[in-house]
């Protein structure tokens, strides 16, 4: 095996350097992976920009898969209870710290730990290979982590985003809104809300709407399970687009919204397209993206909306989510077709570049 690995270091907004580091000793608690591959976050590319996190020096790279090449002698299953060994491939999930509120008191939600750990979120430090973004990456104690021999590379590379899809609408579950009948309308046809789609299309909702700017996200939209897709660029106001969507959904609006866009101005929207008695998820909001303003008499009180909102996913959500994969793949829905573009690692400043510009639907940086 090799003694050093190649790392993609983001040094600065906008700049990378490839760099190689010693490959450490693997403790008893720790495993060694190969990488394999890593899809590009929104995230990445916020951070790619501006640094927002201030991380650089950092190895990016949260969306990833291996092959365990070395594993700690402690270490015999995975988060799940399932037998791990060298020659698997596996998935990283979350590192609760184990001590805050969130930790101690709601173990089912450690997606709200206080000073909860993602890989390709580490600052550079004595380890190195820290993200996915890399030839290798060391698995540290405590994480959580889930063996998914079996699944190919793609798909492994899409159980991050879908466990982010499967976490939305589990929480949007917990408001009694959604059934087989329930009108749904996903704001924002990117990686996310493209698997939002796909999850409530296995759940038997078929009265999907999709909303974008973008006509060949709205075209996969429908292949996963949109019925209906408005392109609000086609309108001269939100007023007209608005007209339309209640027109579609019997002059009442949506039953349900799923934001899913990142974007102020689209959250304050969202509110409008909410039919009295619905409800609403916001899921699009990781990255502080701005303040948004709703009149509270119109758009909450006097609709009586139950509103919701979702952060990333718990270990919990892993199960879930490679059921929900392979139910997706049992009725037919293309989720790999989402991953549209491959780089190899020397190339991953043009991977970013081409996230950041909105060129494709999911990037993936693919390892030798």
């Amino acid at each position: 095996m090799k003694e050093t690995a190649k790392v993609a270091m983001l040094v600065k907004p906008g700049e990378f350097e490839l760099k190689e580091f010693a490959i450490p000793q693997i403790s008893d608690d720790q495993m060694l992976i190969k990488v394999e591959g890593c899809g590009v976050c929104g995230t990445d590319g916020h951070e790619y920009k501006r640094d927002p996190f201030g991380l650089c020096p950092v190895v990016l790279g949260h969306e990833g898969s291996g092959e365990i090449v070395k594993i700690g002698k402690n270490i015999k299953v995975d988060s799940a209870g399932i037998p791990v060994s060298v020659g698997d491939k596996i998935v990283t999930c979350v590192i609760p710290c184990g001590e805050c509120n969130a930790c101690r008191n709601t173990p089912a939600r450690t997606n709200l730990c206080e000073k909860c750990g993602v890989y390709g979120l580490f600052p550079d430090d004595e380890i190195h290979l820290n993200g996915y973004f890399a030839e290798y990456m060391v698995v540290r104690p405590n994480s959580t982590f889930f063996n998914v021999t079996g699944m190919n590379l793609d798909q492994r590379m899409l159980v991050e985003p879908a466990a982010v899809a499967v976490h939305a609408v589990e929480r949007a579950k917990t408001t009694g809104l959604l059934r087989f009948n329930t009108s749904v309308l996903v704001q924002g046809c990117g990686p996310i809300g493209l698997m939002v789609m796909a999850v409530l299309r296995t759940l038997g909702i078929e009265n999907i709407i999709a909303l974008d700017g973008n006509d060949s996200r709205l075209e996969l939209a429908k292949e996963m399970g949109a019925t209906q897709t408005f392109n609000f660029t086609s309108y001269a106001d939100f007023n007209a687009l608005l007209a339309e969507v209640k027109t579609a959904t019997a002059g009442l609006g949506a039953e349900f919204v799923f934001q899913c866009t990142g974007v102020a101005k689209a959250e304050s929207n969202a509110w409008k397209l909410v039919r009295r008695g619905g409800g609403l998820c916001e899921v699009g909001f990781f990255m502080d993206g701005g303040e948004c303003s709703i009149n509270p008499h119109y758009d909450l009180c006097n609709k009586e909306i139950t509103a919701v909102g979702s952060w990333v996913y718990s270990p919990q959500d892993y199960p879930i989510t490679f059921d929900f994969l392979k139910r997706a793949s049992g009725i037919g829905l293309p989720i790999e077709k989402l991953v549209t573009h491959k780089f190899k690692l020397a190339d991953i400043q043009e991977a970013l570049e081409t996230n950041v510009q909105m060129k494709g639907i999911k990037v993936a940086v693919i390892i030798d």
